[in-house]
């Protein structure tokens, strides 16, 4: 991806202590003392424009938020959109939001083992050429990455507009052992589904007509142990 960032970039993010991390290798394990509190920590990686995180921080007050990306530029569009969603509440201080700047790659630097909740993976690019598939966020040499830094009731949520990356995303979590749930091939179909806060691409996609293909995925013992409890009531 190739941004036209404005000038003064780095600058007006470095201004943003409050609400942008630079180096987020320094909060690893520490993440709780940045907020101030030990509630749940859910981060969305790759989180583009910040319409996600923005939505869902403001949705769910009783969790902290991280959205993470590598370039400068989306970091400060996601700090406007962030700033306008809390705009006139709470102060104007989005207090469980932040704004982490970093390369998925070394996604182990930036939390400590069982440091967080729920990852988000939405709409992440899905690399088609089978030469690039290891660059996918969904292949198991990232999910390995994720299941050591996902505590007991750690889950990962993924969205996409990608039928060939939801395929295989799914085997890949099949052949990783890993329970999923809540397989969606149309989350909005029949109109928007209220109950899921969109990205920028999924509000456009399902705009056109597109199919979102979502599901989760239950990682952590507790998470697996509610999960079945929840089929067997079913029954």
């Amino acid at each position: 991806m190739r941004l036209r960032g404005r000038k003064g970039i780095r600058e007006n993010l470095e201004e943003q202590q409050d609400l942008v991390v630079l180096d987020p290798r320094e909060y690893k394990g520490k993440w709780s003392q940045l907020f101030g509190n030990d509630r749940p920590l859910h981060i969305e990686l790759g989180m583009g424009k910040g319409q996600f995180i923005s939505g869902m921080s403001f949705k769910h007050p009783d969790c902290n938020f991280i959205g993470m990306d590598m370039y400068d530029e989306l970091i400060r569009r996601a700090s406007e959109k962030v700033r306008g969603v809390w705009s006139g509440h709470e102060g104007d201080n989005p207090a469980n939001v932040r704004l982490a700047l970093g390369n998925i790659e070394f996604i182990e630097e930036f939390f400590a083992p069982g440091e967080v909740e729920r990852i988000y993976l939405n709409f992440s690019d899905p690399w088609p050429k089978k030469k690039h598939m290891r660059r996918r966020l969904t292949h198991p040499r990232f999910l390995d990455k994720y299941r050591s830094l996902l505590n007991e009731a750690g889950e990962i949520h993924f969205k996409t507009d990608s039928r060939e990356l939801f395929q295989f995303s799914l085997n890949a979590f099949a052949a990783s052992g890993l329970q999923m749930s809540d397989i969606s091939l149309n989350l909005h179909e029949g109109g928007n589904n209220e109950a899921h806060v969109m990205t920028e691409y999924e509000s456009k996609f399902v705009g056109q007509g597109m199919p979102i293909y979502r599901c989760e995925v239950k990682v952590g013992e507790l998470a697996l142990r509610r999960y079945h409890e929840t089929k067997m009531d079913e029954f």
